[in-house]
């Protein structure tokens, strides 16, 4: 997997990092500094992806991330910020996964080619996901696992829909909360979380180690995405 990836810090030793990393893996790289010269960028050198620190001299990072989205570009934040509440912020503006400084760069890697795949499939909207035994048909608004008709109330349903949606994907408490229940109803975690621990018990083979529904301590959930060739089909 190869592509043009724009790194956003102020701080050259991270850049550097970050373009040798990444250069080692087929990646062409450039480096902005600062705000404008990350925009200045977006509309030259059209990137596949970018790699966007908050702590930017000129602007907060979190402002950039509503142009970096409008062209449809990638974002992975990379936060040395303590604490949810960015990350959360981040992920509700859209950008599609985050790193805490300091990090690992095979992490970092990893996401990267995570978030690409996920940008390969966005021409097409996925209608069905099959993971392991359990099959899930959007359109059809049917769930089977081993065979079988996983029984599902409505408001189960539209919470792995939306999770089914975008295998791979931090949602964040917020996102779902709106999608699902309502903008009403966007402080109401616990409803979330009774629902997601019954989704477990009636699609996990082990609830208590869920491996279809994952959590994001503080900020969110993510649904399983596959890495391995026939691990998951999706049409």
């Amino acid at each position: 997997m190869s592509g043009h990836i724009l790194i956003v810090d102020d701080e050259m030793p991270i850049r550097r990092l970050l373009r040798v990393s990444t250069e080692r893996s087929g990646y062409t790289t450039e480096e902005a500094a600062t705000a404008a010269a990350a925009l200045q960028a977006l509309d030259r050198s059209k990137p596949r992806l970018v790699l966007l620190d908050l702590g930017l001299p000129d602007r907060d990072g979190l402002e950039l991330i509503g142009p970096f989205r409008d062209k449809g570009v990638p974002i992975i934040v990379l936060t040395a910020r303590e604490g949810s509440g960015e990350k959360v912020a981040a992920l509700d503006l859209g950008a599609d996964d985050y790193v805490t400084k300091p990090f690992d760069s095979e992490e970092l890697l990893a996401r990267i080619r995570s978030c690409l795949r996920r940008a390969d499939r966005s021409a097409g909207v996925t209608r069905r996901v099959k993971v392991g035994p359990v099959e899930i048909d959007l359109d059809a608004h049917s769930v089977r696992k081993s065979g079988a008709d996983a029984r599902l109330t409505p408001k189960e349903f539209s919470l792995l829909a939306e999770l089914a949606s975008h295998p791979g994907k931090v949602l964040t408490h917020t996102h779902l909360l709106r999608e699902v229940w309502g903008p009403a109803h966007t402080d109401n975690v616990e409803y979330l979380r009774v629902t997601v621990r019954s989704l477990r018990k009636k699609l996990e083979d082990d609830p208590s180690s869920p491996t279809l529904i994952l959590n994001e301590p503080g900020v969110g959930y993510r649904f399983f995405e596959p890495t391995a060739p026939g691990s998951a089909e999706r049409t």
